[in-house]
C-alpha cells in the first residue's frame, strides 16, 4: 500500500510557509506598536461573543489561512495586552517575544517530556534550565526539579514531597494513617496555593496554623515558634513552615533566615513560595532580603513572571531531588523507560505528577540565554528601581496616599484632601473598576490593615520612568472622575 492517509491535518511546506509568514508579520507588528493600544478593551463578554460567532462546529472543514488570520485578528485585537508597558496587574509580565519562537519551534517537534526516550534533547535542556534557575538566584548546586505550569503546581508539587518526607505513611495509609495530627504553618500573606494544597493532601484545612504578620506584611517569627511549641506540647505534629520571598498583596519578604532556624529545630520541612519575589536575589543590592533561601528544603520560583517567559512556566527546586522521586516515581508493567545505562539521566515523569509534559522548559532556556544573568540583573533593578519612583510620586502628591513598597509591588490610595475615611475604601475600589475598563493603565488591588489599595507590580522590561509618571495622572484624572459621580466631595483643583 502506497500513498498518504486520507490527511486533512496535513499542511505542505509551501502552504504553512505563506501562512506563517503573513502570521509572523502580524506579531511582529503588534509588537513594535504595542505601547499604542490600548491595554484592555471595554468589551463585554456578549459583545465578545458575537465577534466570536455563536456558530455550532462546522460539518466541514476551513481553509487554514481563514482560520490562522481570524484568529490573529481577535486575539491580537480584543486581548488583555500584559505586555503593555502601562500593565501592572497582579504579577503577569511582559513576555519575551523570543518566548513566542520557542513555542512555535517547541510545539513543531511537539516531545512529550515525560520520559527521557521520548524527548531526548528536551530532557538535556530542561534539566540545563533547572539549574540554571538554581545558579541564577545563588542556590548550592544539590537544588534540583523540574519545571511545571506556575505557582500552584510548583508549590503544590513542593508541599506533597514535604509530607511524604515528614509523614510517610501518608503515601499508601493517608492521612489517617499519621501518629499525630500532621500541620502546617504559614503567614497571613500566603497565597492561596496553601489552601488547595491542604484540602486536596487530604490533610485539610483546619491543619493550617496561620501566623499573624507584622507591620511590613511579614511572619511574626516569635509567634511561629511559639505556636509550634503550643502544638507539640499537645502531642500535635509540626511538619512543614512556609516561608513567602514576595507576598502577591506587597511584594514583602519573610524573615527567610529566622525561619530557616525554627525549621531546623523543630524538624520542620522548610518550603518557601518565591513564585514572585526569588529572581530578585540575583540582584547585589537585594541579596541580603533572600539571606537564608539556601536553607530551604524547597522553593517555587516562576519564570513566567519575573523572568519574563510566555505563561505557562513555573519550577520546583527541592534541596535532595530524591524526594521527589520517593514522591511521584512509579514503574508500571507498560512503561519501557529505563534510566539504567545512563546514570545522568532522567524522566522527569518521577519528579511530578505529570506523565506527558509539554516542552515549556524551551521558552526559558531561549530567554534566559537572551539576555543573560547580566540582562536579568539589569531588568530586574530597573523594575525595582521604577517601583521605587511610583511610590516617591505618590506621597508626594496631594491627591495620593502612598502604602507600602516591596521589590517591584507598590500600594497606593487615592484619597483626596476633604473625602471622608470611611469612604476612601468604596472610593478606590471604584476607581480600579474604572481603570481596569478604561484601557489606559491596568492597576490590581490589596487590602492592607483594612485599607483597599490600588496595587502596581512591575515585572515589565518595557516600562519607562515616563510610564510611571503618567500613571499617577491617570489615576488622578480619573479619581477626580470617580469621587465628582459617586461621592459628595468636589474634586480638587
Amino acid at each position: 500500500m502506497s500513498g498518504k492517509r486520507n490527511a486533512l491535518l496535513e499542511m505542505p511546506g509551501s502552504e504553512f510557509k505563506e501562512i506563517g509568514h503573513r502570521l509572523i508579520d502580524e506579531i511582529a507588528d503588534f509588537i513594535d506598536n504595542i505601547d499604542q493600544r490600548p491595554v484592555t478593551t471595554d468589551l463585554s463578554f456578549a459583545q465578545l461573543s458575537a465577534i466570536i460567532g455563536r456558530a455550532p462546529l462546522p460539518e466541514d472543514g476551513k481553509a487554514a489561512m481563514e482560520i490562522v488570520h481570524h484568529a490573529a485578528d481577535v486575539l491580537l485585537n480584543y486581548s488583555l495586552l500584559n505586555g503593555h508597558p502601562r500593565f501592572f496587574g497582579y504579577i503577569t509580565s511582559s513576555a519575551a517575544p523570543i518566548g513566542a519562537l520557542a513555542d512555535l519551534l517547541a510545539a513543531a517537534v511537539n516531545p512529550n517530556v515525560g520520559a527521557r526516550i521520548l524527548s531526548p534533547v528536551a530532557t538535556v535542556i530542561e534539566k540545563q534550565v533547572i539549574k540554571w534557575i538554581g545558579a541564577f538566584v545563588g542556590l548550592p548546586a544539590c537544588f534540583d526539579g523540574l519545571l511545571v505550569s506556575g505557582g500552584n503546581m510548583a508549590n503544590f508539587t513542593a508541599f506533597c514531597a514535604a509530607i511524604n518526607a515528614k509523614v510517610p505513611e501518608h503515601k499508601k495509609e493517608g492521612i489517617a494513617g499519621a501518629a499525630s495530627k500532621p500541620l502546617v504553618y504559614c503567614s497571613r500573606a500566603t497565597h492561596t496555593w496553601i489552601e488547595k494544597a491542604v484540602a486536596f493532601s487530604g490533610m485539610g484545612t483546619n491543619s493550617i496554623r496561620w501566623i499573624p504578620t507584622d507591620s511590613g506584611n511579614r511572619m511574626d517569627v516569635g509567634l511561629l515558634e511559639g505556636a509550634i511549641l503550643e502544638d507539640k506540647k499537645n502531642h500535635l505534629l509540626p511538619i512543614m513552615v512556609v516561608g513567602t520571598a514576595g507576598d502577591v498583596s506587597t511584594g514583602a519578604v519573610d524573615d527567610l533566615k529566622g525561619i530557616a532556624a525554627i525549621c531546623k529545630r523543630y524538624d520542620c520541612w522548610y518550603h518557601i513560595d518565591g513564585a514572585y519575589g526569588i529572581p530578585a536575589a540575583v540582584v547585589p543590592e537585594q541579596r541580603s532580603v533572600f539571606e537564608g533561601m539556601d536553607e530551604a528544603d524547597s522553593i517555587a520560583v516562576d519564570p513566567h513572571k519575573w523572568l519574563y517567559t510566555p505563561l505557562e512556566a513555573g519550577c520546583t527546586l527541592v534541596k535532595d531531588p530524591n524526594h521527589l522521586i520517593q514522591t511521584y516515581s512509579s514503574h508500571p508493567v507498560y512503561y519501557n523507560f529505563s534510566n539504567d545505562e545512563e546514570p545522568e539521566a532522567r524522566n522527569f515523569y518521577e519528579y511530578g505528577f505529570q506523565n506527558s509534559r509539554g516542552f515549556r522548559a524551551l521558552k526559558v532556556w531561549m530567554v534566559l540565554q537572551q539576555a543573560g544573568k547580566l540582562g536579568f540583573m539589569e531588568m530586574i533593578a530597573t523594575d525595582i528601581k521604577l517601583a521605587g519612583s511610583l511610590f516617591s510620586l505618590a506621597s508626594e502628591h496631594a491627591e495620593l496616599e502612598a502604602v507600602s513598597h516591596n521589590l517591584s509591588i507598590v500600594t497606593f490610595r487615592y484619597f483626596p484632601p476633604g473625602c471622608p475615611e470611611a469612604d476612601v475604601n468604596k472610593l478606590n475600589e471604584l476607581l480600579l473598576n474604572d481603570l481596569q475598563r478604561n484601557g489606559e493603565v491596568f492597576l490590581s488591588n490589596a487590602v492592607i490593615g483594612g485599607r483597599y489599595c490600588l496595587r502596581a507590580c512591575i515585572v515589565n522590561f518595557r516600562t519607562s520612568k515616563k510610564d510611571i509618571e503618567e500613571i499617577v495622572e491617570i489615576v488622578v484624572r480619573n479619581g477626580r472622575k470617580v469621587a465628582a459621580t459617586f461621592f459628595t466631595v468636589p474634586p480638587s483643583k
